[in-house]
Formats: C-alpha cells, structure tokens, sequence
C-alpha cells in the first residue's frame, strides 16, 4: 500500500540517471572539442555516447562522422584475425 513511495524511488531514480548521462554527455562534447588532445580510444568513446545521447540528430550525426574519420585513420583495426604467416 506504499504506491507514492515506489513512484518517488521510481522519480529519484530516473532523475540520478538523467544527471549522469548529462554528465557523460558534457564530458564526451569536451573530448570532441579538443579531439588533438585526446587518445582514439576516447575519442570513440565519447563519440559512441553523442550518437546514442546526442541532444540533437546533428549532434548525434556529427559524432557518427567523427567516428567514421577516426576508424578511417587504422583502417586495419577491428580485423583481428591473426596472419597465418606469422609465428609458423
């Protein structure tokens, strides 16, 4: 019989999320504004968190095209299979 309660855990709840994706959000558009400072790895993390929680489709567009720029500079990452001439 405690039906405020859940729906007040519920609110704090979805308001704590909500405080730290803006959080994430503010610390991935700082990496992308000084991409020259930063590491590929975090550059593609923060990317990967504006495009699923950009606050607009250009932002989000923006970060997938970043990504896209960055992926292009190691065109062999992602293959890990290894070369069967190697270590034979």
């Amino acid at each position: 019989m405690k039906p405020h309660l859940s729906i007040s855990k519920n609110h704090a709840r979805d308001a704590a999320r909500a405080d730290w994706i803006d959080e994430r959000r503010r610390e991935a558009r700082a990496v992308v504004a000084d991409v020259v400072h930063h590491s590929d790895h975090l550059i593609r993390l923060a990317c990967n968190v504006l495009v699923q929680h950009g606050e607009t489709e250009q932002e989000r567009e923006d970060a997938r095209i970043l990504l896209v720029v960055v992926d292009a500079r190691h065109p062999g990452r992602g293959n890990h299979r290894p070369d069967p001439g190697v270590g034979s």
